[in-house]
């Protein structure tokens, strides 16, 4: 049974790749799961097709031959709020952080895992879904109720500060998605400048947070460290 998201049809995603081999590989598997898939070798060519075929997703490479992928990413969020998985051979967490600061949802490297490559695809298109009216988040077995502002988790209720309470809110609102330190310290302690000073403050609060979600904190399941560059909360999927 092929694996994509209920009620949302035939979706689809524009794959921005200057290697052929690379799109033609993609086309084969999304199309496999159900994908309407686009195709654009040049950043002028997907700015082109992003107007012509308004993709739900968008899979791009940085390392385009005319436009660096950043400068798309930011072409993009000028006029679209559409979801942007990069896909790179750039493994530096500078880059994907800039990326990442720049617009895009979520960074994979190459070589990559199809099946990954589908679960991060499946997390950031969740955000097409309209919201639930009972006003719920959740992943697995952690819930959280907006409107009663209770958390639970395997239907254990659990104790959280409300600074802890933001952060998880922050994250199952992006679920799927990795958020750089600079975007949670923008959202959570509202601060645009000493950064690297406040630092330790999130990583304190995380450690705080996983030890009351996860079975083994330091291991952790739900809420992954992205070397370098942030955190992630997994996806179900």
């Amino acid at each position: 049974m092929n694996n994509i998201i209920p009620g949302q049809g035939n979706l689809r995603i524009l794959v921005v790749d200057d290697e052929k081999a690379i799109r033609v590989f993609l086309r084969t598997s999304l199309s496999s799961y159900g994908y309407s898939v686009f195709e654009a070798a040049t950043g002028k060519k997907a700015l082109e097709e992003i107007i012509n075929t308004h993709p739900d997703a968008i899979i791009l490479d940085l390392g385009l031959a005319d436009i660096d992928g950043r400068e798309v990413i930011t072409r993009i969020r000028k006029r679209a709020k559409t979801p942007i998985v990069i896909l790179s051979v750039r493994d530096d967490p500078a880059e994907k952080i800039s990326a990442l600061d720049a617009g895009a949802d979520d960074y994979l490297t190459k070589p990559f895992s199809t099946e990954e490559l589908l679960a991060r695809l499946r997390a950031v298109m969740r955000r097409l879904l309209p919201p639930d009216k009972e006003e719920v988040l959740k992943t697995a077995k952690l819930y959280m109720d907006i409107t009663k502002r209770l958390v639970t988790i395997n239907n254990k209720e659990i104790d959280l500060s409300p600074t802890e309470y933001d952060l998880l809110k922050l994250f199952l609102l992006n679920t799927g998605k990795v958020l750089t330190h600079r975007q949670i310290l923008r959202q959570i302690w509202d601060k645009t400048e000493d950064f690297e000073g406040i630092l330790h403050l999130l990583r304190v609060t995380i450690s705080n947070l996983r030890n009351k979600i996860e079975p083994d904190p330091d291991r952790p399941t739900y809420l992954l460290t992205e070397p370098g560059v942030g955190y992630r909360l997994r996806s179900e999927s």
